[in-house]
């Protein structure tokens, strides 16, 4: 992951604005340059982000491996400015008040513990991104999350159980599982300004 340069996460901003754009403005997927598929062949999960004067717009994104990072970009690009259930899709013309942010994935491991009253010390925020898997679905929340909210550990995890459709404690019951990830993640500055490696 940390092979991932500050170059690459440029490239992969860019190219994540540029297909929405399309998308919005054609209705068509756009034809990846074989360059950004030589680039980013390699498996990982991908998450989009985008924000609008400092309020979210939509995020959608893969959270395991299994297909090549561009595709995974270009799909996930896509489905969060358009399919993202909690807003209306995204019009072409509010592109310039939006910032996009890419956060590239380290597989997901399940956080071993004997007791879930371990889980709050297994993980940590600034670092984790959590999935909460309980009998009637799953949740995730990536690592730049509780950082924003100024979250603990508990309140972490409390919050991804409520994303999962959970009650918030359900993270202290032995049936659930809880899965931790890390994420590189790149942000423009500005609408279309240059991205920025985000250090939590």
């Amino acid at each position: 992951m940390s092979a991932i340069s500050d170059s690459d996460g440029e490239l992969l901003v860019r190219t994540a604005r540029s297909v929405v754009m399309e998308y919005l403005k054609t209705g068509k997927r756009t034809t990846l340059s074989s360059e950004i598929k030589s680039r980013f062949s390699f498996n990982s999960g991908v998450f989009v982000t985008l924000n609008k004067e400092e309020n979210l717009r939509g995020c959608i994104g893969f959270p395991t491996p299994d297909r090549k990072l561009y595709q995974s970009l270009l799909d996930a690009s896509i489905a969060s400015a358009t399919e993202d259930p909690r807003f209306l899709p995204v019009k072409y013309d509010e592109l310039g008040k939006i910032t996009f942010e890419v956060t590239i994935l380290t597989p997901p491991e399940v956080v071993e513990v004997q007791n879930p009253s371990e889980y709050p010390s297994k993980i940590r925020v600034g670092r984790d991104g959590l999935i909460i898997r309980w009998e009637f679905g799953s949740g995730l929340l990536l690592p730049q999350v509780p950082v924003e909210y100024g979250w603990g550990e508990e309140e972490f995890l409390d919050h991804t159980c409520e994303k999962a459709g959970a009650p918030p404690d359900c993270w202290r019951q032995k049936s659930t599982m809880v899965l931790r990830f890390e994420g590189v993640i790149f942000k423009e500055t500005e609408p279309g300004g240059p991205a920025v490696r985000v250090k939590l």
